[in-house]
C-alpha cells in the first residue's frame, strides 16, 4: 500500500494573524511525500536530509487520513518527505508537507481525491489543517496557506471556519528572497499582530477586488512593523514589482510581476544575505504522481 504526492509552496497576500482572514498563492516549488502503509504497528515519519526534524505533523496527517478513510487493518505506516522549500521560511513548507502527505496516504489507501462526493480536495486540505493545529505547527490554522497549496492559484479564506471564500488562477512571475535566518510561525507575537486588524480589513477588501499586488504590499509593510522585520527589501523591490510582501511570519519576502522587471529587484536582493530565486505561480495545486 504505497502512495506518492507533491504539493507546492505558497506566498502571502494577506496574513491571517490579525483578523482570521487570509490569502495566499501557490508557487512552483514543492514538497514531496512517499507513504507506505500496512507494514508497521505505528505511524512514523522522516524528512530527507534533515534527520533531526520534528515529524509529528506528517505522522499525524497519515494517522488522521487512515482513521477517516482507511480500514481497521491498517495500524501503522511510514511517511518520508523531501522538500525544495526551506523550513521556517514563511513559504508554507508545513502546509505543503501536510497536503502532500494526505494525498499520498489517500493514494496508498486506494481512495484518490474525487472518487466520492465526500472526498474533495478541500476535505483533504482540512485533514492537514487539523493535523497542523493538533501538533502546534500553526497559530491561525493556516487554511489560507493550505488551500493555496492544495488547490493552486490564489485563495482567500476565513481561517477560523476553514472556509474558502474565493479562488482564482493567476499567471505571475514570482521573486523570492530567503534570508539565512529562520522564523517559526508558532513563535510570532500574536498580540502585536492583532493590532493590525484595521489594516487587514483594507487588505482583504483589496484582495477581494483582485488588487492582489496592492494588497500584499500593504500587508508586507504592516507585518514587517509588527514582527520587527526590515521593510527595506519591500522598498527595494517596489519599483520593479506589482506587489511585494513579507511572506507569512517571515523571514522570506515574495514579489510578483513580470520576470524582466523582477530581475531588477533580484539584483537588489542579491546584495543581501540569503538566496533569491525566480519562479512562477502554480495553478494545479497538489498532485499524486
Amino acid at each position: 500500500m504505497e502512495g506518492r504526492a507533491k504539493a507546492p509552496a505558497a506566498g502571502t497576500v494577506l496574513n491571517a494573524l490579525a483578523a482570521g482572514f487570509g490569502s495566499a498563492f501557490a508557487i512552483d516549488r514543492y514538497v514531496t511525500a512517499e507513504v507506505h502503509l500496512g507494514d508497521a504497528t505505528q505511524f512514523t515519519g522522516a524528512v530527507t536530509g534533515a534527520p533531526a526534524t520534528d515529524t509529528a505533523l506528517i505522522e499525524r496527517c497519515v494517522e488522521l487520513t487512515v482513521e477517516r478513510f482507511g480500514r481497521s487493518s491498517v495500524e501503522g505506516g511510514h511517511v518520508r518527505t523531501e522538500s525544495d522549500v526551506p523550513a521556517a521560511g514563511g513559504l508554507k513548507s508545513s502546509s505543503a508537507a501536510a497536503n502532500a502527505t494526505v494525498l499520498a496516504t489517500l493514494e496508498a489507501l486506494g481512495e484518490p481525491v474525487g472518487r466520492t462526493e465526500r472526498l474533495t480536495r478541500e476535505t483533504a486540505c482540512r485533514i492537514g489543517v487539523t493535523a497542523a493545529r493538533e501538533t502546534g505547527v500553526t497559530v491561525t490554522g493556516a487554511f489560507d496557506d493550505a488551500s493555496a497549496s492544495m488547490l493552486g492559484g490564489v485563495t482567500i479564506t476565513e481561517n477560523p471556519a476553514d472556509r474558502l471564500l474565493a479562488r482564482e488562477a493567476v499567471e505571475w512571475d514570482v521573486l523570492v528572497l530567503v534570508p539565512d535566518d529562520r522564523a517559526f510561525s508558532a513563535d510570532a507575537d500574536i498580540g502585536r499582530c492583532e493590532r493590525l486588524e484595521g489594516v487587514s480589513e483594507t487588505v482583504l477588501e483589496l484582495a477581494t477586488e483582485g488588487a492582489y499586488g496592492r494588497a500584499m504590499t500593504i500587508n508586507g509593510l504592516a507585518y514587517c512593523a509588527a514582527l520587527e522585520f526590515s521593510p527595506e527589501p519591500i522598498v527595494e523591490a517596489l519599483p520593479h514589482a506589482r506587489g511585494v510582501s513579507l511572506s507569512g511570519t517571515g523571514p522570506s519576502y515574495v514579489a510578483i510581476g513580470e520576470r524582466d522587471r523582477l530581475r531588477g529587484a533580484q539584483r537588489e536582493w542579491d546584495t543581501r544575505e540569503g538566496v533569491t530565486w525566480l519562479t512562477t505561480t502554480q495553478n494545479k495545486g497538489a498532485q499524486t504522481y
